[in-house]
């Protein structure tokens, strides 16, 4: 399914090469919450450059947006998917890359895109974000995602997502329940 209405004057749809700019500008601007929340060491400026965006792309991300209807049909949210198929590892889903614009935060657009990709995920789910950002963690545990231990976070980061160490080190994973019940352990 390419899009999705949600409710009255919104669509949730696939976002393609020509919503790139507006892409990069919604991570951009909501990524100013992490400012004084996460490691100085981690937070650029722009938080995401259009080349890392590019790769993230190339990589196999996927966006998909929340647009609102009306003169401006403008998106308000994004949120990246991506399929990891690694030998000898469990087929998972990751979720990246969750961003909605600063004015239209708390207004549930998360909530509606993370309800609409858990549906074509189609693997467990995997969540990876800053440790200090305490609102995106209870943002993923007040929709049924719980924190795995230390010991499996440092090794789904490196088995599933390419992240420097640093990132690691000041980041968790969050799975959904397919994941715990497999006991990946």
């Amino acid at each position: 399914m390419e899009s999705y209405t949600p409710g009255a004057g919104l669509m949730i749809r696939r976002c393609g090469q020509a919503d790139f700019a507006e892409i990069w500008t919604i991570i951009n601007d909501g990524a100013q919450a992490y400012k004084g929340v996460i490691p100085a060491d981690r937070l650029a400026d722009p938080y995401m450059s259009r080349e890392a965006l590019q790769h993230e792309i190339d990589d196999g991300v996927i966006f998909w947006g929340l647009e609102q209807d009306g003169p401006s049909r403008r998106l308000i949210g994004v949120m990246g998917i991506q399929h990891m198929r690694k030998e000898f590892l469990p087929h998972v889903t990751l979720i990246r890359h969750a961003y909605i614009r600063t004015a239209n935060q708390g207004q549930g657009i998360g909530a509606r895109l993370l309800s609409y990709l858990r549906t074509i995920a189609g693997n467990p789910i995997l969540i990876g974000t800053w440790a200090n950002s305490t609102w995106a963690i209870r943002f993923y545990q007040k929709h049924g995602f719980e924190l795995v231990s230390p010991q499996q976070k440092d090794r789904l980061l490196r088995q599933y997502w390419t992240v420097p160490e640093r990132q690691i080190e000041t980041s968790v994973v969050l799975a959904d329940a397919s994941w715990r019940a497999l006991d990946y352990s």
